[in-house]
């Protein structure tokens, strides 16, 4: 239990220096923007004394090491600082599109983790034959287009026949039912991206364990190839499932963003966008280290999973 502890405090400490790192990169990437902030702002007619007095008021007469430590130091505490654009606090305006988001996210997960493990499950046990060949086509399809193209493809085929709205605009009244019709479009579109990616993971790790001597034992001894799988060979493919689906999930939460804009759905993915038209600084760099946390964060929990379920990982080879 120890050897486990230490294991996962290592990976801890690794996350946390990841997001150290994550945070100055976007920081100085952000400030690598092209054009003045303060003129964007102001406007091109503005006054040199107002530009002056502008740059003053954001910070920009400081060095961008003490505006880096400043906006850590705020982040520690809870402050994401203000924003450019509305004056709001950067934490309420992510806060309310970040459920909006999850609830996405978490409506593409239950399409397309059971139709990732069913899939890869079932590829395996009828691997080579015309289910096999026909779904790994299925996949590299879904795989090879980018989202927003998949997002173009579902509005031109179930939205301009009126059968579902093009645009995901969802209201704090709505019910669940209503919710869930009007977001169905860019749910699928997330569903093909990661479904195809998730089943063919599957599958490798299905037919890598079929390899193994023990599975050759279990089907001499007359086994049925459903209760091989099932029952010997996917709980010690669990390993790189979980990972490949805790990837997904990551992907799902911090990949939504042209699937957004190509639905106008009001999640965190639009309002980044929206901030980087306007050059709302703070804005990006908030949602960005979300998005970077979240990522971080399911990496850290699939490693977590990954050492309990699969004890061999904890012992040196």
């Amino acid at each position: 239990m120890g050897k486990i502890t230490t294991l996962i405090a290592k990976r801890i400490a690794l996350g946390l220096l990841s997001l150290v790192a994550v945070s100055l990169i976007i920081f100085f990437s952000v400030g690598l923007l092209p054009g003045d902030l303060a003129e964007a702002i102001l406007g091109q007619n503005a006054t040199p004394e107002t530009l002056e007095a502008m740059r003053r008021d954001l910070g920009l007469d400081r060095s961008a090491a003490v505006r880096y430590v400043e906006w850590v130091v705020g982040v520690l505490q809870g402050d994401l600082g203000k924003s450019l654009a509305s004056g709001r606090d950067v934490g309420e305006l992510i806060g309310a599109r970040f459920g909006s988001t999850l609830f996405l996210a978490a409506y593409a997960a239950l399409i397309s983790v059971p139709l990732a493990l069913f899939f890869g499950m079932a590829t395996a046990l009828f691997r080579n034959t015309r289910f096999d060949r026909i779904s790994n086509a299925g996949a590299l399809f879904a795989i090879s287009f980018p989202e927003f193209f998949i997002g173009y493809l579902l509005i031109y085929l179930l939205a301009q026949n009126g059968l579902f709205p093009t645009m995901s605009r969802i209201t704090e009244d709505m019910d669940l039912g209503e919710r869930l019709y009007s977001t169905f479009l860019p749910a699928l579109t997330l569903t093909f991206v990661v479904t195809g990616y998730m089943m063919r993971m599957t599958r490798a790790a299905i037919l890598n364990v079929l390899s193994s001597p023990y599975i050759e034992m279990a089907r001499l001894k007359g086994i049925r190839p459903r209760n091989v799988i099932l029952r010997h060979a996917l709980p010690n493919a669990a390993s790189p499932i979980v990972n490949v689906i805790s990837l997904s999930l990551a992907y799902l939460i911090t990949g939504v963003v042209m699937v957004e804009v190509v639905f106008v759905y009001p999640g965190v993915g639009q309002l980044l966008v929206d901030s980087v038209v306007r050059r709302d600084l703070p804005v990006i760099q908030g949602v960005s280290l979300l998005f970077a946390s979240v990522y971080i964060l399911l990496n850290l929990s699939a490693d977590v999973i990954s050492m309990l379920s699969n004890p061999r990982i904890l012992h040196a080879r």
